[in-house]
């Protein structure tokens, strides 16, 4: 069940990583094509869900919108931001995504994730950095039973 989440504080996110809010009222948003507008933005509105619950609205404008709605994804994504971003939801446009705040569940569910995809790499560092420690000790314990013999 998505936790309630306030329009201003998803705002306030997005302008501080450097995205332009454009402002736009609902109306606006719900009629407006994303690509009329002549600057790259996002604008979020205020939604209820069936269940009641506050859920934030993002949609994307601009030239290249969709680069924008990547950003917006990426950005509130983040662990240090804590939401979830679903752009499969009924009744939204191609270029808008609703955002609430990650339950705990779903926060150890991307964490888990992220492990799994980040392991074979994790893996092939451990085993380059092992590489090394192993041919020194290698060599230093060669070394060690050479100097007895001289």
């Amino acid at each position: 069940m998505p936790r309630a989440t306030r329009v201003s504080t998803i705002r306030r996110h997005l302008v501080q990583d450097g995205l332009v809010d454009l402002e736009l009222d609902e109306a606006a948003q719900k009629a407006d094509h994303p690509a009329q507008h002549e600057n790259d933005g996002f604008a979020a509105r205020q939604h209820v869900d069936d269940a009641g619950t506050l859920l934030v609205i993002v949609g994307a404008y601009g030239p290249d919108w969709f680069t924008t709605m990547r950003e917006v994804r990426h950005r509130l994504e983040q662990p240090y931001v804590k939401c979830t971003v679903d752009g499969d939801a009924s009744g939204l446009g191609e270029h808008e995504v609703l955002v609430w705040w990650a339950t705990p569940e779903e926060l150890q569910a991307r964490k888990r994730a992220q492990a799994q995809q980040q392991a074979p790499l994790i893996a092939l560092l451990r085993k380059q950095d092992a590489a090394p420690k192993a041919a020194a000790e290698r060599q230093a314990l060669e070394d060690a039973g050479q100097a007895g013999l001289w």
